[in-house]
């Protein structure tokens, strides 16, 4: 039954390569699933039954692992598939089922132009200290830029890289730099126990999984703090919110000194999204990236971070941007839709009234491709009041 559990899970994992997909999900009463540019299909095959998900979950899981679903309920773990690359696969109890989402991570490490990354994150990743974030909602593609960032160091620059991840995506191998990457759970029991150890064995460059929580926070703002160049990663959305985040966590009696070692050692935010593209498969990611200037560090020292964006605003030279922003210029670009840029945007009403004046887009075009896809309450009662005259039509361009 195992082997041909296994021929089982290698057809559906292959069949995600093929079809283009980020995820499949695995749960009981539903064909298997594929997670495509973002959205989720359904596979033509039969409905899994209770022992399907059983077997299937058998046929990948280490014993440790099943272990751990027997106890705590969930499991994370990653391997090999072949050449494609690996999948992260969380196995979770459901209603007394088994399901599984595994996700696929691509062999290729991929460049920074490829990604679409600022050009200036070359340059700060070869500062000798400091904390760099990148934030984002799960599945926003912060793995795949971090794992980037840590390639770009390793092919270039000789440095003695750590990473701590929970589990290891990407695996690297020696180039320029040395690089050790450790598990959670196997190879040591927490996030911040991971980063104090770390401190004694001589590292330049250090990538903490996630910061999840405020012992981890305190670690990874000493070992920048200490001559350290160290990676983390938040799910928070924009600049200004994860500065917000990571102050917010700490008790308010430490807050005032979090606030002047954050803004000391804290040298750039990076926040995504992913958006799929316009044509064909694939999506592209929306960045907002902050730097680190005097005037933003004063903002966090003084708790001005409300201040942050118009900073950011401000910054354009420099290589800063809004995500907004990004987004526009993506949909300029027509790679990605209205809808898409829409729905990610801080402030839709602002865009659309851009679309239609630098564009030209009548609004009543825009609310028709808006209804057709169930958005058009993304902009509330400001559609009309920016953009429809008192009979209901668009305004003249000038």
């Amino acid at each position: 039954m195992a082997k041909e559990s296994r021929l089982h899970i290698d057809r559906l994992l292959e069949a995600c390569i093929k079809m283009g997909g980020s995820d499949l999900h695995l749960v009981v009463d539903r064909p298997p699933v594929l997670r495509i540019s973002g959205r989720l299909r359904s596979l033509d095959t039969k409905v899994l039954e209770p022992d399907d998900t059983v077997s299937l979950m058998k046929s990948i899981t280490p014993e440790k692992n099943q272990q751990e679903l027997q106890e705590v309920g969930g499991t994370d773990f990653g391997f090999a598939f072949g050449d494609a690359g690996r999948f992260r696969t969380s196995v979770f109890r459901q209603k007394g089922h088994v399901s599984m989402v595994l996700r696929l991570i691509p062999s290729e490490l991929l460049s920074f132009d490829k990604i679409g990354l600022p050009r200036i994150v070359a340059a700060l990743c070869r500062r000798p200290r400091g904390l760099f974030l990148v934030t984002g909602p799960t599945g926003s593609g912060k793995t795949t830029t971090l794992a980037s960032m840590i390639n770009y160091i390793n092919e270039n620059l000789d440095r003695h890289i750590i990473t701590v991840e929970e589990p290891i995506e990407y695996y690297h191998t020696h180039k320029k730099s040395i690089i050790n990457q450790r598990e959670v759970g196997i190879d040591v029991p927490t996030f911040a126990e991971a980063l104090r150890r770390s401190l004694r064995m001589d590292p330049d460059v250090i990538l903490v999984g996630e910061l999840r929580d405020l012992e981890t926070m305190e670690a990874a703002i000493t070992a920048a703090e200490t001559g350290h160049l160290v990676f983390g990663t938040l799910h928070t959305t924009g600049c200004q919110g994860t500065v917000n985040r990571i102050i917010d966590a700490f008790p308010v009696s430490q807050q005032e000194q979090i606030r002047v070692q954050l803004s000391t050692n804290l040298i750039a935010v990076l926040s995504q999204t992913l958006c799929p593209v316009k044509t064909g498969r694939g999506r592209v990611a929306a960045y907002e990236f902050m730097i680190c200037t005097p005037a933003i560090q004063n903002l966090i020292r003084e708790n001005k971070v409300y201040r942050i964006e118009s900073s950011i605003q401000i910054g354009k030279k420099l290589g800063m941007q809004l995500l907004d922003d990004h987004l526009w210029q993506l949909f300029a670009t027509e790679r990605i839709a209205l809808d898409e840029m829409l729905d990610k945007a801080r402030n839709p009403s602002e865009l659309l009234k851009k679309a239609e004046t630098e564009l030209g887009i009548h609004p009543e075009q825009m609310r028709k491709q808006l209804r057709e896809v169930g958005l058009e309450d993304v902009l509330g009662t400001e559609v009309d009041e920016h953009h429809l005259g008192a009979n209901g039509q668009g305004k003249r361009r000038r």
